[in-house]
């Protein structure tokens, strides 16, 4: 209806379709003869979805649903047409609480006990596929907690990263370590050395023990692994150690190799025993991560090779 007051017309309109929970709407937004209209208080730029959709469909990639499963999810809503990458698009919203939770300050400690673990991630660059390390470390903090301390990715599983890893979480506040315990990684015991000093090393018993029956035959695997165990069932420190002469002095008589690699490592896999004896079953391997890590493990199974270094950190 013409006025004097109207200061603008329309001009037809303009076709979009708004994804939304009860499935795929089309709209008709007015175009206008002078300038232009945007219902801000419906849409949002950019965006072709509701953010409750948003919400669900990255809740769902959380849980550890592949994107094209979500894809399927959400025909079954009514909505006409979601990609691969509009549900990867959709979980980036996410990278805000990532950042926040990567960069918060470590203030609950002191953080008596640090594990740490690497995990392979396949990830896409420069048009190859390449393996990438994923640095994961895991405190108990003051209140006798455990805690993720931190998570970064690293090209190489060497001292640099790790070193590198440290010193990104001594800078966030990360204070009163003195044990760390982990697998034998390359650089790591150099690294905890230059950023946590005073920090002694856990060598992961369960670890140490596959690599170490990597050294007799398949036949006395059985038997090595049952002498070694031994030495964890001791009551007290003087007996630990006395154990562990002991067994190096057997599986030498046998396998002279295999008792001077358990014999370099008598340190390494015995630095729990400073410690009271009702937590040496949580300290002297590495097991309580590994809940965590088949947790991680079962959702980037899901993913196979992840399109980018952001994509394995937001997951």
């Amino acid at each position: 209806q013409r006025s004097d007051e109207r200061v603008n017309s329309r001009n037809g309109y303009r076709a979009r379709e708004w994804d939304t929970r009860a499935g795929t709407i089309d709209l008709a937004v007015p175009k206008l003869r002078t300038g232009s209209y945007f219902p801000d208080w419906l849409l949002t730029h950019r965006r072709r979805a509701e953010q409750a959709l948003v919400s669900v469909v990255a809740t769902s990639y959380l849980l550890g649903v592949s994107t094209r499963r979500v894809e399927k999810l959400v025909e079954q809503l009514g909505i006409r047409q979601l990609s691969k990458s509009q549900v990867s698009e959709m979980a980036a919203h996410l990278d805000a609480q990532v950042e926040a939770f990567r960069n918060r300050p470590l203030d609950t400690g002191p953080y008596t006990f640090v594990w740490m673990d690497a995990l392979t991630m396949k990830v896409r660059e420069a048009g190859r596929t390449v393996n990438v390390h994923a640095l994961i470390a895991v405190g108990v903090n003051a209140d006798g907690q455990r805690e993720v301390l931190g998570l970064d990715v690293a090209s190489d599983e060497d001292g640099a990263g790790w070193l590198a890893f440290l010193r990104s979480l001594t800078t966030r506040g990360l204070s009163g370590v003195t044990l760390v315990i982990s697998d034998a990684h390359r650089g790591l015991v150099a690294a905890i050395g230059a950023a946590l000093p005073g920090a002694a090393w856990q060598r992961c018993r369960t670890h140490y023990l596959r690599n170490l029956l990597t050294k007799v035959p398949k036949t006395a695997q059985p038997w090595i692994a049952t002498l070694v165990r031994t030495i964890f069932d001791q009551p007290d420190t003087d007996a630990v150690r006395q154990q562990f002469d002991r067994v190096v002095a057997t599986i030498e008589a046998k396998f002279p190799t295999a008792a001077q690699h358990l014999a370099d490592a008598h340190d390494d896999l015995l630095a729990f025993t400073c410690f009271p004896r009702e937590i040496w079953r949580q300290i002297w391997s590495n097991n309580p991560q590994e809940r965590l890590n088949k947790e991680v493990r079962r959702r980037t199974d899901v993913v196979g090779i992840f399109p980018n270094r952001a994509a394995i950190i937001r997951l």
